[in-house]
């Protein structure tokens, strides 16, 4: 049996579309496709060594809010499904000779046949989206097929990226064992792998074995290919969102950055892309529910709620951050313990993160537990321009799921020239290299988050902390920290007007028209807080401040007096 796969073909040969090809059956349809959800805090901040470094990192971190996050991340439906006569090659699986968009699957097939096809040229890109456009606009409206019945004899198979990556294979393939819940089937379940039998860990087992304790003894590791004449699967709908009717998911755009509003078209690769890092599998919200449930009720109080994640090498490639040593020992001072994921059993690791105040670690797959953390959880990576560019986004779904502050520090490349940019694919993941005052900007917004703002060196120190602070949804943090500075207030209007951005978060409208007044006073040739004051001086009912603010408006800025005035009718009766 061959494990070959031949990308060169057209695509109306090659890739499934669940809407229209046989081949595949729901057993259960969904109650949405997709729909919107509360998401967690997800932030980045630079704390390079190097000007250069930090600008790079400041502007592909700012790319990212304002180009890629949508206003509210989304839930996409993961369904069983039946596939008839299902191929399991190399990471992927076909069904009736050709390959199924799935999940990360299908950014992955994708880019193999843009590649392989017409070695990664526009062509191949232009080619792809007629296809989609083709299939989307040429059928009628239509369901998914669905299954009349099950035939409970049936064996599951998924296919699995690989079983030595903890990432892949937490987020890519158990997620999708949760689709069987309530499915009464008495086949075996098998998990299909890539690669040489002596790369699968033994961690894979562990955890089928700590949540799906009814499948007891009918688990298997088997390595590719295998082919089924009908086999149980599960099916994440959001890499099949290029086939998907257009009335579903058109109104996926409006969800899109202020920054992206023109782009309309929801079914280009360039929004598919973006529909990734803002998506979660429901497979995976299941998972996650799932794992708290098996902890419920059990003790776990030898566990810390503050630690550092470090690595067991003997498991995964060795990653160490240059200057771990410093950040741990100021770590400790403040209650952090030290602990390896892997010396820890699967419920103890999901236990961990359920019940944790706040985790450090560099980046790597420990962060895939990020899954489990409670939302009040703080989860701080520690990584460098290049995760930032590649890898920050793969653990977006998992903070969305688990709705807690997943907050990134970017630091150094740890390698004789930093400010040698690596090459990716040549290159692969450079460890960091967090120098002492990127440890000291670190542990500065860690203690302020405990309530211990620190004692700052000038005015510019206490904004970028406290804007930090407030970017994490932690107004309250930075105006302790603004608070401990009051003496710096005077004449900045940023710190003012950072102080007036908190009391407005908290809802305190008295306390933000003071800030502003003192901010307009630092820095009167800003317009912006004139309208400001307007706005909090209506909410606070003061009259007053609304006419004397108007009337500076008027005076030294008229044009945008007299549009502010033409676009709000109500300042007429206060005037």
């Amino acid at each position: 049996m061959t494990n070959k796969t031949d990308l060169t073909l057209p695509p109306e040969d090659l890739f499934f579309d669940p809407w229209s090809d046989a081949g595949m059956s729901l057993l259960r349809a969904p109650e949405y496709l997709w729909r919107p959800i509360t998401g967690g805090i997800i932030e980045g901040f630079a704390v390079s060594e190097h000007d250069t470094v930090n600008a790079k990192i400041r502007s592909h971190v700012a790319a990212a809010g304002r180009n890629r996050t949508f206003t509210t991340p989304v839930e996409y439906a993961s369904v069983p499904v039946v596939l008839d006569q299902a191929d399991y090659r190399k990471s992927y699986v076909m069904a009736g000779g050709k390959y199924l968009l799935q999940g990360a699957t299908a950014t992955r097939v994708i880019n193999s046949f843009r590649w392989d096809s017409l070695r990664g040229s526009d062509d191949a890109i232009a080619r792809l989206e007629v296809f989609f456009a083709q299939r989307r606009n040429t059928r009628l409206p239509t369901d998914l097929p669905k299954s009349l019945a099950l035939e409970p004899e049936l064996n599951v198979a998924f296919e699995c990226r690989n079983t030595f990556n903890y990432f892949h294979f937490i987020t890519e393939a158990l997620a999708r064992l949760c689709l069987l819940d309530d499915i009464a089937f008495t086949g075996d379940i098998y998990f299909h792998y890539p690669h040489p039998d002596d790369k699968h860990r033994a961690f894979c087992a562990a955890f089928v074995d700590a949540l799906f304790p009814e499948y007891a003894g009918r688990v298997f590791f088997e390595r590719v290919p295998k082919t089924y004449a009908k086999v149980l699967s599960g099916f994440d709908l959001v890499g099949s969102h290029l086939f998907a009717p257009p009335e579903e998911t058109a109104p996926l755009a409006a969800l899109l950055p202020r920054a992206r509003a023109e782009m309309t078209d929801v079914f280009s690769l360039a929004f598919h892309q973006i529909l990734e890092r803002n998506a979660v599998n429901s497979s995976l919200i299941a998972l996650r529910k799932r794992a708290l449930a098996a902890i419920e009720g059990q003790d776990f109080s030898h566990l810390p709620t503050r630690f550092f994640v470090g690595r067991d090498d003997r498991q995964s490639r060795a990653r160490h951050m240059a200057g771990e040593d410093l950040l741990i020992e100021h770590l400790q001072l403040f209650g952090f313990d030290y602990v390896v994921f892997e010396n820890l059993s699967p419920l103890e690791q999901i236990a961990l993160m359920a019940q944790a105040e706040m985790m450090v670690s560099y980046h790597g797959a420990a962060f895939t537990n990020m899954l489990f953390a409670n939302p009040q959880a703080t989860v701080i990576e520690l990584g460098t321009l290049q995760t930032a560019q590649w890898r920050w986004a793969d653990f977006w779904p998992l903070a969305n799921a688990a709705r807690c502050r997943y907050v990134t520090f970017f630091a150094d490349f740890q390698q004789d020239d930093p400010l040698k940019e690596p090459a990716f694919g040549q290159d692969g993941i450079v460890p960091t290299s967090l120098s002492e005052s990127g440890t000291a900007q670190v542990m500065a917004f860690i203690v302020s988050l405990f309530g211990f703002p620190p004692d700052m060196p000038s005015a510019g120190s206490v904004l970028k902390l406290g804007q930090r602070l407030f970017k994490v949804g932690a107004p309250d943090r930075a105006l302790a920290l603004l608070e401990v500075h009051d003496a710096m207030l005077e004449g900045h209007a940023g710190l003012c007007l950072l102080k007036a951005d908190c009391h407005k978060a908290l809802d305190e409208p008295k306390s933000e028209l003071v800030a502003l007044d003192l901010a307009f006073k630092a820095k009167p040739d800003r317009w912006q807080t004139l309208i400001r004051l307007i706005w909090c001086a209506n909410r606070c009912e003061r009259t007053q401040v609304i006419r004397w603010a108007l009337t500076r408006l008027e005076r030294d800025f008229p044009e945008r007096h007299a549009a502010f005035t033409a676009k709000h009718a109500w300042l007429r009766y206060v005037v």
